[in-house]
């Protein structure tokens, strides 16, 4: 724990908010106006968006950066501080690009070493569809709090979550929802979690007084998600048991299916919980799955390619798909391997250059002072705080940032008002920590459309965890329920 917190305090000291006091509010805004204008186009106007082909919001990306820098240029910015700006936030999510990049070879290696089979056959016999989705959140959440990582939980568990939901005929929305809400809850709340201890940091409190006092919005939340999913799974129409038995045959009989392959998650899980960096953890993974392919899985290497090293290889740079006898699961045993994940990691850089052209003309700081102006009532500093976390999410695309900025500047208008600082550091997690990934140019978005293979805005609606936290947080403040002040002495 006391490393988590070591590296927020590093993040914040490196953290430079840029102020520009001849660049006005509209012209901060040029750039996101455009930016949104475009990214809205091509979601509604452009069939399959392929306006600029298969990287078309990428490409809208650079253009919205092209624009601020346009704007940057008329407000006498230099071109060396963008692009100082832009090489700080590509430094930045290096190490989440190399996870992306290990996840990829992930889930090929878990794939042809029956790992995710192994997974699904045994998932299917346990998990009754009128309970899956509640029971998705509730092991996410638990997994998560034990990792203090989301994406970790998504790249493991979320991942067969989604295999075994494909398999009853649940729709993969519905089913990334539920993940994704579990492992943002337990993100939110583990003293693992780099957000959970960069929070409090901002705001001035300490790391429990600030889970303590989430506990009041982020329970409830939890409860109405649990209840949203329960409510679904008893209605959804879901595969019959022929069906299923014929589903447990076809993955019997194409693969190797023993439970000595838990020992794979097994071993990755249990190296996050000794803290061990994720690069290693998820590396030992990788190996220790190619490993398994060679004991358990001749056959289906074989199959694949003349060589079995060959097909192991294959699985971890490039795509591997195992064919079955069942339709339904030919989707499932596929993988994209470390070149699937190349159109997530263009959409994290693109995002970062824009972000970092936007701090650089001092945009996102023009942004958040603007949204402070509007704060003359309690529930106005709190709304301010809420609007200016998720518009940072989708204009600075990092959920560190919208964080970090909102944090420097609304933390003097708390005390000011007499609001212990734990009121900032709750609302800046309920509506910054938890919405990034709602936004599909996010890095947290991107990451977990790339892993869990559904699209952000398919699972945007059923993450109801995410989007109620910042209508709770609203809510508590605008009824002054449990608004802590600063004691007087």
């Amino acid at each position: 724990m006391q490393d988590d917190i070591n590296i927020s305090k590093i993040k914040i000291e490196n953290q430079n908010i840029i102020e520009n006091n001849e660049l006005t509010i509209w012209e901060a805004l040029i750039p996101v106006v455009i930016l949104m204008g475009m990214l809205a186009y091509n979601i509604f106007f452009v069939e399959g968006q392929q306006w600029f082909g298969t990287y078309t919001n990428q490409i809208i990306l650079l253009l919205g950066g092209l624009v601020a820098a346009i704007v940057g240029f008329f407000n006498k910015v230099a071109i060396k501080r963008m692009l100082k700006e832009i090489w700080e936030n590509l430094k930045s999510v290096s190490t989440p690009i190399m996870i992306l990049f290990l996840v990829g070879a992930l889930a090929g290696t878990w794939l042809i070493s029956g790992v995710i089979p192994a997974m699904v056959y045994y998932g299917l016999q346990v998990l009754n569809p009128s309970i899956f989705l509640p029971a998705s959140v509730i092991i996410c959440a638990v997994i998560s709090i034990a990792t203090g990582s989301s994406w970790t939980t998504s790249a493991t568990v979320g991942i067969a979550l989604i295999g075994i939901g494909t398999a009853l005929g649940i729709n993969t929305g519905m089913i990334a929802g539920a993940v994704i809400s579990g492992a943002y809850f337990g993100d939110k709340m583990s003293p693992l979690s780099d957000t959970t201890n960069l929070a409090p940091a901002m705001a001035g409190t300490d790391l429990f007084t600030h889970i303590r006092y989430m506990t009041l919005t982020t329970v409830p939340t939890l409860i109405i998600t649990l209840i949203f999913f329960s409510i679904i799974s008893m209605n959804i129409e879901t595969s019959g048991n022929a069906d299923l038995s014929d589903l447990l045959t076809t993955i019997y009989t194409t693969f190797t299916i023993t439970p000595w392959l838990f020992m794979v998650p097994v071993v990755v899980i249990a190296l996050i919980l000794l803290k061990t960096k994720p690069l290693i953890a998820l590396s030992t993974g990788v190996l220790l799955a190619a490993v398994f392919a060679f004991i358990f899985q001749s056959d289906v290497l074989a199959n694949l390619s003349e060589s079995k090293f060959g097909a192991i290889t294959s699985s971890i740079f490039t795509e591997t798909q195992i064919t079955t006898e069942n339709e339904k699961l030919n989707d499932l045993f596929s993988a994209g391997g470390m070149q699937g994940m190349i159109w997530t990691i263009l959409l994290i850089t693109c995002a970062m250059i824009f972000g970092g052209i936007m701090d650089a003309i001092g945009a996102l700081a023009r942004v958040t002072k603007e949204l402070l102006k509007l704060a003359h009532t309690i529930f106005g500093l709190f709304a301010s705080t809420v609007i200016s976390c998720l518009g940072l999410n989708a204009i600075a695309s990092d959920q560190y940032l919208a964080i970090v900025i909102p944090g420097k500047m609304f933390k003097q208008a708390y005390q000011d008002r007499g609001l212990a600082p734990e009121n900032l550091s709750r609302t800046l997690e309920d509506s910054g920590t938890v919405t990034s990934v709602l936004i599909p140019w996010n890095t947290c978005g991107a990451y977990q459309s790339g892993v869990l293979g559904v699209d952000t805005l398919h699972y945007a609606g059923y993450a109801i965890f995410n989007w109620l936290s910042p209508f709770m947080t609203l809510l508590f403040a605008a009824l002054s329920i449990k608004i802590k002040e600063v004691s007087k002495k």
